[in-house]
């Protein structure tokens, strides 16, 4: 198995649960490409943007079986040459409030290692790409009102399950927020040349951060109105986000 190349300069979207539910952020043709998983992946051919949803249009796939392999593989064949991926997390500081919309700069992901290959080749140096992200935060800045962090460190678990007061504590020692997606993305698309930068929002408080225990319900209350905010930031940054490539 080798890695797949980019095929074209089209942005790749990437998105779950951040989004308002049955809400898709561009407006196009349904398309399914093979991907090489073992289901098709979903997209929407919006002309300069793909958007995949990860966890597919009826958000059926959870965390621990997303295949990242076919969604990367979908992007390239698709003709992406960098992915903006949206992740919804839990903080893991108090400081770190709900509602925050946050571009992480690196990631914590010590039992996250997927590859596209069975060699040496998969002894790459993972990380997102600094001029991509630049970009992204810019124009952010630029067209929204929302204010869009710069830094932090994403934390992923494995998923389908929030995590432990214990779990959090450890992960406070080295990140910011905890998610289930955005580090195994990023190690796959570093593998097939692909630019890859996040935007995360904070939809609620780790379990543990606070005194009162975290329920699901919560974390949806925050979820919805933070995706709110992202949805209409989406409006104003994807456009010029097409545009621009990184190294230009």
């Amino acid at each position: 198995m080798t890695a797949p190349r980019p095929t074209g300069e089209r942005l790749a979207l990437f998105y779950g649960y951040s989004l308002p539910e049955g809400e898709h952020p561009v407006e196009g043709e349904q398309v399914e490409v093979d991907g090489g998983g073992v289901r098709p992946v979903e997209a929407i051919d919006a002309g300069d943007v793909v958007a995949i949803p990860r966890h597919g249009f009826n958000l059926s796939i959870p965390a621990h079986l997303v295949d990242h392999r076919a969604n990367i593989t979908a992007a390239c064949e698709l003709g992406c040459s960098r992915v903006l991926a949206l992740g919804s997390a839990g903080s893991l500081d108090e400081d770190l409030k709900v509602g925050t919309l946050i571009c992480p700069e690196d990631f914590y992901a010590p039992d996250v290692a997927p590859s596209f290959y069975r060699d040496a080749r998969g002894h790459s140096v993972p990380g997102f790409d600094s001029e991509w992200r630049r970009i992204v935060i810019s124009a952010w800045d630029s067209l929204t009102d929302t204010k869009l962090e710069d830094g932090g460190v994403y934390a992923q678990t494995l998923g389908p399950r929030f995590e432990t007061p214990a779990e959090v504590r450890a992960l406070g020692e080295v990140g910011d927020m905890v998610g289930m997606t955005i580090a195994a993305e990023a190690i796959l698309a570093g593998e097939a040349a692909l630019a890859y930068a996040a935007v995360c929002t904070i939809d609620n408080l780790a379990n543990g951060v606070v005194d009162s225990r975290l329920t699901v319900d919560e974390y949806r209350r925050g979820r919805d109105r933070t995706a709110k905010v992202l949805a209409e930031c989406l409006g104003y940054v994807l456009p010029a986000l097409a545009r621009e490539l990184p190294g230009t």
